[in-house]
């Protein structure tokens, strides 16, 4: 969306402020026998607590099946987006886990994700996170008005081939603001000048995906959960960002 009016702007910082609370009270649940629905259920109650609603959950997009059934997205290891939280999965020691989660608040819709090891990790998983955690800060940083959506593909693409990891071409960033999911598609790969132009107000949700080994993907039989084709682990990263007069303003911070 475009924040053109105050209200716009307002109510999407409320929005990003109810996500980034709920985020950061989720991190320390993220421990060894914890399931993954109870972070879900977590993340609804935290959400609904501050006047809020779930925008993941019942959220159907166009190609899906049926409505994604929960609050929050939960990927272990080698999955990568979408991973529908299970009363039947729990948490071990060095699992990489990422977290994302989509909040309403009077209709102005935020998203966002961080990625977290439970436990010392290993050093190729502490490298992969920080990958990531610089892959997203790379590309918000090359938002401004006037700005275009290749410049953020190709700041991500620096970073990963830093870090010798691979970018999951087949997901990316997008518009946000007023549903889940709007234009423009913002590639975590790109060249820089090309693409589309950004204009001021712009309201984005940045997401590199990254992995250890190569970047292709497979859905699960649960039709949502994309995982790494080759089992190499993967993490994720996102912000909500809204594009201003000074650059760009981070509605989700960690």
């Amino acid at each position: 969306m475009l924040a053109k009016t105050q209200e716009d702007i307002e109510g999407l910082r409320m929005s990003g402020k109810i996500l980034s609370d709920v985020l950061k009270e989720l991190i320390p649940l993220v421990q060894v026998g914890v399931t993954t629905a109870e972070l879900d259920l977590a993340a609804e109650k935290g959400i609904r607590e501050q006047g809020g609603v779930p925008a993941f959950l019942n959220y159907k997009p166009s190609g899906a099946s049926f409505p994604y059934p929960a609050a929050l997205c939960v990927t272990i290891n080698d999955e990568v987006a979408h991973g529908i939280p299970s009363e039947h999965r729990a948490i071990a020691d060095g699992d990489i886990v990422s977290l994302d989660l989509g909040v309403s608040y009077n209709g102005y819709v935020t998203d966002a994700a961080l990625a977290c090891i439970v436990g010392a990790g290993d050093a190729d998983a502490q490298r992969l996170l920080v990958a990531a955690r610089e892959s997203l800060d790379a590309a918000v940083a090359t938002l401004k008005a006037g700005a275009r959506t290749g410049d953020a593909g190709a700041a991500v693409e620096v970073v990963a081939k830093k870090y010798n990891v691979a970018i999951v071409e087949d997901l990316g960033g997008h518009g946000v603001g007023k549903s889940v999911h709007e234009k423009p598609y913002i590639s975590n790969v790109g060249k820089k000048g090309t693409g589309d132009v950004l204009p001021l107000g712009s309201v984005l949700a940045l997401e590199p995906h990254l992995t250890l080994g190569k970047g292709d993907i497979v859905l699960e039989d649960d039709e949502w959960t994309y995982a790494t084709h080759d089992g190499s682990r993967a993490a994720h990263f996102e912000q909500t960002v809204m594009v201003t007069e000074a650059g760009v303003e981070i509605l989700t911070p960690f």
